[in-house]
């Protein structure tokens, strides 16, 4: 009989890739997920999901429904939660409820239904900025962007004597810096499940995703991946809208190649205990991303609106190092960035996409979490 893994949040975008690739390797696959209409807007079973997924409809939070899901079940990615850095600085209880709460009620149940391998899907938000190089070429920490500073568009973060810094990929040494509510969520439950593991013997990998991005994401979810919310404005003709001047440094990751991750870290020896960065290795910036994306889709005249405003609780540049990913699992970025575009717009046609983007930034604004 082949082995079982339980997916949580196995229904949602990552996760449903995860599963195709699963199911490829010969594993059956069981999916836990609430089906949350942010995500999934008719709370019913999404077509692209394999018909072999046993899909369980049920909240991590559930003790009963988390329990029924381990049943007969060998290996688990946990990575049921609430993403996204602007909401969770409004929605700090459900955040909190969801990603905390559900990680220790999935922990809670593991206790008497061990399994042989846990991965947790953390987040590269854990970081805060990147890592920052002085002149010397020394690694140095970057300064907190005051409010005063960005109230005056001054992106650019600076070191303890005011001088300017390079931003350059960022390695799982370099300490976290957690700046939103996101952030501090997925730092615990990183280290909630390598405790949890190291204590009762349970192999467990963590997993910092950069921004994953392809086919099935949530495009009318506003504060989903960067290069969804900018398809969801270019698929109703309105321009991408950027914060800051759109010269952040992101490193963009095809699903695929997470997906793949994933099943290395359920396969490979000696990831106990790992924590590993999974990124495609490269930066781009938001406004050139914005760009490529336009001229994909066939809408070059849609040129990114530069808001000119700060987000609270983002962050100016990073991007991963997955040199470690490489060592320990033997994990290769395979789809570069342009492929990757290229299979998000043969997705994108036909979709139809609620843009929600503009009723969010009202939202963040009135809030005071703009600036």
């Amino acid at each position: 009989m082949s082995d079982r893994v339980l997916i949580t949040g196995g229904a949602g975008f990552i996760g449903s890739h995860l599963a195709d690739a699963l199911l490829r390797d010969g594993y059956h696959v069981r999916a836990l997920d609430s089906l949350v209409q942010q995500v999934h807007p008719t709370r019913e079973r999404p077509d692209y999901l394999d018909p072999a997924v046993e899909l369980v409809v049920g909240d991590v939070r559930d003790a009963d429904a988390v329990r029924s899901a381990l049943d007969d079940v060998d290996f688990v990615v946990h990575l049921a939660a609430r993403v996204g850095v602007g909401q969770s600085m409004y929605e700090i209880d459900d955040y909190v409820a969801v990603n905390s709460l559900g990680t220790a009620t999935l922990l809670q149940a593991l206790l008497d239904r061990p399994v042989a391998r846990i991965v947790v899907a953390s987040s590269m938000s854990i970081y805060g900025e990147g890592l920052y190089l002085d002149r010397g070429g020394r690694a140095v920490p970057a300064l907190a962007r005051t409010r005063a500073a960005l109230a005056e568009r001054q992106w650019e973060p600076r070191g303890a004597e005011g001088e300017p810094l390079r931003p350059v990929p960022t390695p799982e040494s370099k300490p976290p810096s957690l700046s939103s509510m996101y952030a501090l969520n997925k730092f615990e439950q990183e280290r909630s499940v390598l405790l949890f593991g190291e204590a009762y013997g349970i192999p467990a990998t963590a997993l910092r995703f950069f921004n994953v991005y392809g086919p099935r994401q949530a495009l009318s979810n506003p504060y989903t991946g960067v290069l969804a919310i900018f398809a969801s404005r270019l698929l109703n003709d309105k321009p991408p809208m950027i914060f800051e001047d759109g010269g952040q440094r992101r490193d963009f990751v095809a699903v695929s190649d997470v997906a793949n991750a994933c099943c290395l870290a359920l396969e490979q020896p000696g990831v106990a205990g790992k924590v590993l960065n999974i990124g495609s290795g490269e930066s781009v910036t938001v406004a050139e991303i914005a760009d490529r994306l336009a001229r994909i889709l066939g809408r070059p005249q849609l040129e990114a609106e530069l808001t000119g405003e700060y987000r609270v609780g983002d962050i100016r540049h990073c991007f991963a190092d997955v040199s470690r990913a490489h060592t320990v699992l033997g994990y290769a970025p395979q789809v570069t960035l342009e492929d990757g575009m290229r299979e998000l717009a043969i997705w994108l046609e036909g979709q139809v996409a609620d843009d929600q983007v503009e009723q969010a930034r009202r939202e963040l604004s009135q809030r005071g979490l703009t600036v």
